[in-house]
């Protein structure tokens, strides 16, 4: 009793950890975002004054020499491709920025319609980034499969977003932690597809890692059940993902492991409600 009662003194620790890093991060997500925007901004008005010279260069074309009009037209190339890659990239940043804020801010249980294979791509990006900032040397291969011409679907997205995280949290410790002790020639690596089939979306999360021993599969919707070390894991999440998807949602969420080979979890959500 008394190990359980330290167990959960320190799970409570790092939901309050957690929690107060959410709010932490949303303010600086919002303050990013202000500077993000003028970069931007400035970013297109920079590339609309570069076709104005455009301009200007061809219509005095005939006082330039030959060598002067080609190093010029390739400043102006260089500068416009430069130009579009600040616009996407910011662009890109803002996107990511965005959905921090969904998560922290978002409205209990609204559904909008959303972009699926936007957002778990985003999400699973983000959860890589992480684990890379977390365990230095870390590395994993991604393989995606979206399903492309995909109609925007009524979903709880910070919800939705808070599952694809969970999973992809744990598909990229079970690779990392099969890592320390694999074979040289082990390569971790994680599967996602999202796909639309008979009135339902289908997104697959697989990964080689250790997979589940029979206890695990049992046990693994119990509160506060975790398999990783104290203070990092509070034994929470696969319960609130299973609640997301089925209660939420009104959808599945199955899964088929093997020890030692790796797990594959698929969620399915109705499109029609």
């Amino acid at each position: 009793m008394e190990q359980q009662i330290e167990t959960l003194q320190q799970q409570l620790k790092q939901q309050e950890k957690l929690a107060s890093l959410g709010m932490l991060s949303a303010g600086i997500a919002h303050e990013i975002q202000n500077p993000l925007n003028f970069v931007i901004n400035f970013s297109k008005m920079s590339n609309k004054l570069l076709g104005d010279l455009t301009d200007i260069v061809e219509d005095n074309e005939d006082k330039l020499s030959d060598d002067d009009r080609e190093e010029v037209e390739d400043i102006i190339a260089d500068l416009k491709e430069n130009m579009g890659k600040i616009v996407e990239h910011g662009e890109r940043a803002i996107s990511i920025i965005q959905g921090i804020l969904l998560v922290s801010r978002g409205k209990e249980d609204e559904f909008l319609p959303t972009d699926v294979c936007k957002l778990v791509k985003e999400y699973v990006w983000l959860s890589y980034h992480a684990m890379r900032a977390n365990h230095k040397g870390f590395n994993l291969s991604i393989h995606e499969d979206y399903q492309e011409g995909m109609a925007q679907v009524m979903v709880i997205p910070q919800d939705l977003s808070r599952a694809i995280l969970n999973l992809m949290n744990n598909a990229c410790y079970t690779v990392w932690h099969k890592s320390q002790r694999a074979e040289a020639d082990y390569t971790p690596q994680v599967t996602i597809s999202v796909k639309s089939a008979d009135g339902n979306i289908i997104i697959g999360i697989a990964d080689n890692g250790e997979g589940m021993t029979d206890e695990v599969k049992q046990r693994l919707y119990e509160n506060f059940f975790t398999t990783k070390p104290v203070g990092q894991g509070t034994g929470l999440g696969m319960a609130i993902t299973r609640d997301i998807i089925e209660n939420k949602h009104g959808g599945k969420l199955s899964f088929e492991s093997e020890e030692g080979k790796g797990t594959t979890f698929t969620l399915t959500i109705p499109t029609k409600r």
